[in-house]
């Protein structure tokens, strides 16, 4: 697997990052997942945005994005298990991991609605929306959100 230094990761987070394609997506169901292709503006670098939603807790939901189609850069997990970091502690759900040079996301931090620009933990198309500013996708892919 490649490894990034972590201003190369810092940069492509950074990275504007837009949906090309005209398809409407629909959010998931229960036990299922959804990987939508973008791409940096420039068109240099792929990213996918992908959504896995739980089997039995339909609020289990996980919202990653990976670069150069094995490299995670940023998940957000609401509604699953506790998260151990390599240090021990354990973290709660809901939490964040971001790139960490050398631990690639091994690493979580607790997310509780006020940190990183995800404001509200209850609805998934706010969730989804704050993950992607937080991303930086300015041209959003096409989401239908049912049930």
């Amino acid at each position: 697997m490649l490894l990034l230094t972590q201003q190369e990761a810092d940069d492509l987070i950074a990275t504007e990052k837009i949906c090309e394609t005209d398809i409407t997506y629909h959010f998931p169901f229960q036990g299922d997942s959804l990987h939508i292709p973008l791409m940096s503006r420039d068109r240099r670098e792929d990213f996918l945005l992908d959504i896995y939603r739980g089997r039995i807790d339909i609020m289990k939901v996980s919202y990653h994005n990976r670069v150069r189609k094995t490299i995670g850069l940023a998940r957000i997990d609401i509604k699953g298990a506790p998260h151990e970091n390599p240090d021990g502690t354990v973290v709660p759900c809901p939490h964040i991991h971001l790139y960490r040079a050398g631990a690639a996301l091994k690493w979580a931090e607790p997310l509780d609605g006020t940190n990183y620009g995800i404001r509200s933990l209850l609805d998934n198309e706010a969730v989804l929306g704050d993950f992607m500013r937080f991303i930086n996708v300015t041209k959003a892919p096409r989401l239908q959100f049912t049930l």
